[in-house]
């Protein structure tokens, strides 16, 4: 196959760093390269990368590019084979680590769970302010039965009223409440 006219001069400007000169020879090369790549590869994703990773070889290797016939293609298509097998070489590694270590663990969305928490805090921040509101009375009955889960007995012992004053003031706290603290709090 003859050289394209001018790809020594190319190359030997691409050599000085003329990236003008470079994209001439990228374009004249492309194709061929990329056809090697995938009937290598298999892959449209793995050919473009073995493109890729050739032509920036060849860049970075532009001095020790060999020309065959005038033409740099055939060291090209050997750059290119030898990137298809060095993804070849990842890839399968790649395959073998994760049968090794197996699937990743399911890992559940805590979103849920921190939108849940601040929606508790907001609550128990209404809840709390809705107390205080109260006499003080009905604020100690909730205080120690409803908040401290303390029993009545022990409450109204503690309060020193009786067991009946207590649960009337509970019942009062309870009904002002209702009124004080919005629907999806209650």
């Amino acid at each position: 196959m003859p050289a394209p006219p001018g790809e020594a001069e190319l190359w030997a400007a691409a050599q000085r760093g003329d990236r003008a000169a470079f994209t001439a020879l990228y374009h004249q090369h492309a194709a061929a390269v990329w056809s090697q790549a995938y009937r290598l590869t298999v892959t449209l994703p793995a050919a473009e990368d073995v493109l890729a990773a050739t032509f920036l070889t060849a860049w970075r290797r532009r001095g020790d590019v060999r020309l065959v016939d005038g033409t740099a293609l055939p060291w090209l298509l050997t750059v290119a084979s030898n990137e298809a097998r060095t993804d070849w070489r990842r890839t399968t590694r790649h395959k073998r680590l994760k049968l090794r270590v197996g699937p990743p663990p399911d890992v559940s969305d805590h979103a849920d769970t921190v939108v849940a928490s601040l929606d508790d805090r907001r609550r128990l921040h209404q809840v709390i302010a809705a107390i205080a509101e109260l006499p003080t009375g009905q604020r100690e009955a909730v205080a120690l039965c409803l908040v401290a889960e303390v029993s009545h007995a022990d409450a109204a012992r503690a309060l020193g009223i009786s067991e009946v004053t207590l649960r009337s003031r509970i019942h009062r706290a309870r009904t002002r409440l209702r009124t004080l603290l919005p629907e999806e709090v209650r």
